[in-house]
């Protein structure tokens, strides 16, 4: 695994567990060797992690839309950032660019990102590996929706089986190494 796009929040969240996991995270690739590719900002959780990953001597690839670069959010001490026209080209970016998918907390945009490109992968238009960084147990309550979904029959067990989740960074990345995606495509019968 030679890259991971992390989608997470622009802003630090309510509790400081939030910015101590994005800073675990990023030190972790860097030990790892394994690049961050993110949003390009600078603010929130997403800074924390670009920063980690940096002072830490590994690389960063921020990809970033004009409309966010003119609001002065992007993280300007970026060794390889790419500006592109819209949120879709980012998003589109960032998922050909990496290779595989991590989420720590975050809001609405973080949920979008992460839901996109697991939906491509039901579809069978790549075979990444996803992991939701389940940080003081943030994404509990929408894994046990997401088991929800299987049970009543519109995820099937092997696409809800794509979300790894794990409360620990290095474990996590573990299992998104090891992981084996399904076989079937969303319409296989």
């Amino acid at each position: 695994m030679k890259r991971i796009a992390v989608y997470c929040g622009s802003n630090k969240g309510g509790r400081p567990e939030y910015a101590a996991a994005a800073q675990a995270l990023g030190a972790l690739l860097a030990r790892e060797k394994i690049e961050l590719v993110y949003g390009g900002g600078m603010v929130g959780l997403m800074g924390i992690v670009a920063d980690a990953v940096l002072e830490h001597g590994g690389h960063v690839i921020g990809v970033i839309p004009e409309k966010l670069v003119i609001k002065e959010v992007v993280h300007e001490k970026l060794p390889d950032l790419r500006v592109v026209k819209t949120m879709h080209e980012r998003k589109a970016m960032m998922a050909e660019l990496s290779d595989g998918f991590i989420a720590l907390p975050g809001g609405y945009g973080t949920f979008e990102e992460f839901f996109e490109v697991l939906a491509w992968s039901q579809l069978g238009w790549h075979q990444k590996p996803f992991g939701l960084f389940d940080v003081g147990g943030y994404y509990h309550h929408l894994l046990e929706f997401l088991d929800h979904t299987a049970r009543e029959g519109f995820i099937r067990a092997q696409h809800r089986d794509l979300v790894l989740a794990e409360k620990d960074a290095e474990r996590l990345l573990r299992r998104m190494k090891a992981h084996l995606p399904p076989a079937e495509i969303k319409w296989v019968r």
